[in-house]
């Protein structure tokens, strides 16, 4: 059969095909490879190049009863709320790990339990999916490069392995709003590389001794000893304050290249998780806010978070052609971390195991939002500038009628508007502006 008579035939079954059940449709294929003796892929292929004219019969829809109903869900949307929207795979610990208190807040059944424990990370992606979209945010970043010990301090080029509490990623988060203009709050972040535990201090500018201060005074709050600190290169932690203190204090201080966020993945997850969520883009910049986000870092931010929300970690990726399959460890809170790791001060350790044990997460989340209530309530959203109502008189006083009518003209012709500033021999001097 020549190659036009095929296509002409497989024109001819396609319509028919199409509109077939499927065991007709194993006959009529059986029927084209025997016509035109094709192998059975290749005349599926050549069937599904044609051009779908008809529409394919529907099949029925199968039905599945559906086995979370909206007692269940409704339950999972309210703790999703009060831990602070966490990803799924930690919701679903949080869900077992605050089953105690979700009991005594929603009087929930044993099956409704049962379920909340059962259900996949998968669904419940898909049951909040919606509420996610809202909540999505741009992030910003201020930081600038230091110069100085750069040759003194190591650049850390390896990843983080180690098997012990101590060694910390430190970072700066600037609440400036839409702008850098003046002095402003920063939250300095501070987080512990195996166990994930994070500590916050709110700093009003970035000055030296400040952030030197702020260190100290978290890592004498951490429930293990302080090993090791890294910080990006800006001039805020690259500076003889806090590399004499780390001398002093036996700790290794090494620091990212620069231009590599990747170096500080650790910190910069926090800066979201952490301090974002919570603190938004808004300009913090008095000393009523700078007081009202220390209380909450120092307090229920600093409980909520260590001993109530679990994370995970990144333990390999697994390359399958162009995509990557990450493979994370079973979630845990930053606090059974350090009970798993066996290291760490054993009585902090302890009290803040007994701290859990007698807190309620739902009323320790109250708080936290009515605190953060307060705190937005103290948010700058138009930060103080040099007032333009003062340059606009300084334009042309001063000078005599010619004078003044020859800037006018002047600006006219150009297109530009003149000011007048004084000399300190008392004669002033026409400025212009484009």
């Amino acid at each position: 059969m020549k190659k036009e008579s095929r296509m002409e035939y497989v024109e001819s079954v396609y319509k028919r095909y199409r509109e077939s059940s499927k065991p007709s449709k194993t006959k009529i294929l059986d029927e084209l490879c025997e016509v035109c003796k094709y192998n059975r892929k290749y005349a599926i292929f050549k069937l599904r190049q044609l051009p779908n004219k008809g529409k394919p019969r529907a099949g029925p829809k199968r039905k599945r009863s559906k086995k979370y109903n909206h007692q269940v869900l409704a339950v999972i949307e309210k703790v999703w709320k009060a831990a602070n929207y966490p990803w799924s795979l930690r919701l679903k610990e949080i869900l077992r790990l605050w089953l105690p208190w979700i009991r005594k807040h929603y009087r929930t059944s044993p099956e409704i339990e049962a379920k909340l424990l059962s259900i996949s990370p998968s669904t419940i992606d898909r049951a909040l999916k919606d509420k996610k979209i809202k909540l999505k945010r741009r992030l910003y970043g201020r930081t600038k490069p230091g110069t100085l010990l750069r040759h003194k301090i190591p650049v850390r080029t390896d990843t983080w392995d180690v098997k012990r509490p101590g060694f910390l990623e430190a970072d700066l988060v600037p609440h400036s709003g839409e702008s850098s203009f003046g002095e402003f709050i920063f939250s300095l972040n501070l987080t512990d590389i195996l166990s994930s535990w994070v500590e916050t201090q709110a700093v009003m500018g970035k000055g030296q001794a400040g952030v030197v201060s702020a260190i100290e005074k978290l890592s004498g709050r951490v429930p293990f000893k302080v090993l090791g600190l890294d910080s990006d290169n800006g001039s805020e932690f690259i500076n003889y304050h806090l590399f004499s203190w780390c001398e002093k204090k036996e700790i290794q201080f090494t620091r990212s290249r620069p231009y590599k966020k990747d170096d500080n993945a650790h910190i910069e997850q926090k800066n979201w998780t952490h301090v974002r969520k919570f603190m938004g883009w808004d300009r913090y910049d008095t000393q009523k806010a700078l007081e009202a986000m220390n209380d909450l870092y120092d307090n229920e931010l600093c409980l909520f978070m260590n001993l109530f929300q679990p994370s995970v970690k990144l333990q390999k990726v697994i390359r399958k052609g162009s995509r990557k399959k990450r493979v994370y460890d079973n979630p845990q809170t930053p606090l059974d971390r350090l009970v798993s790791s066996k290291h760490g001060d054993k009585e902090k350790i302890a009290e803040f195991v007994a701290l859990r044990e007698s807190m309620d997460p739902f009323s320790l989340s109250e708080r936290l939002n009515e605190k953060l209530e307060h705190i937005w309530s103290l948010a700058h959203y138009r930060p103080t500038t040099p007032d333009k109502k003062k340059r606009e008189k300084e334009k042309i006083d001063g000078l005599s009628p010619a004078e003044k009518e020859t800037l006018e003209s002047i600006a006219q012709v150009f297109g530009i508007t003149v000011y007048v500033r004084p000399r300190k021999d008392g004669d002033l001097v026409a400025i212009r502006h484009g």
